[in-house]
């Protein structure tokens, strides 16, 4: 009898399936790691777009990361708390607070990649080095393709 959680071999033709499910077991171990740290991947995203992208206005980070802004609220609350993350009005425009990231922040951001480049190292370990560069290289031209202009109509 086959493996109970096999998946159907006509599924396993389709590309989009197969990124779904290693997206999916990828997270799941980047996840768990964070959980360690009492974090989750919304904490990794805001440092990195801060740190990225310098400071921004809460709902702009919202935007940019895709985040419902009640959940942003809340993520920039405990990173504020911990004080990876600082809010403070911004000089051109009294009305808006901007969050930064503090040095504290940037410190945090690079043993949370480090935690996600070692699950990169387990996930894709059957990989060449080479195979790496390519996968990574394929997946980023597809990512920036799906974002182009224009896209939501070619459905």
């Amino acid at each position: 009898m086959e493996f109970p959680t096999a998946a159907p071999p006509t599924l396993l033709g389709v590309t989009s399936y197969l990124l779904s499910l290693n997206g999916k077991a990828a997270r799941e171990r980047v996840t768990t790691r964070l959980a360690g740290r009492g974090l989750r991947l919304w904490h990794m995203a805001v440092l990195a777009a801060l740190v990225d992208f310098g400071p921004h206005a809460q709902r702009d980070l919202s935007v940019r990361l895709s985040v419902d802004p009640s959940d942003m609220a809340k993520v920039i609350d405990q990173l504020t708390t911990a004080g990876h993350v600082a809010r403070a009005r911004d000089g051109a425009d009294r009305r808006r607070v901007l969050v930064t990231v503090t040095g504290s922040g940037r410190d945090l951001l690079a043993r949370l990649v480090d935690e996600a480049t070692a699950v990169d190292e387990i996930v894709l370990a059957d990989l060449t080095a080479a195979e790496r560069g390519q996968l990574h290289a394929l997946l980023l031209r597809v990512f920036t393709a799906a974002r182009a202009p224009g896209v939501a109509s070619r459905s």
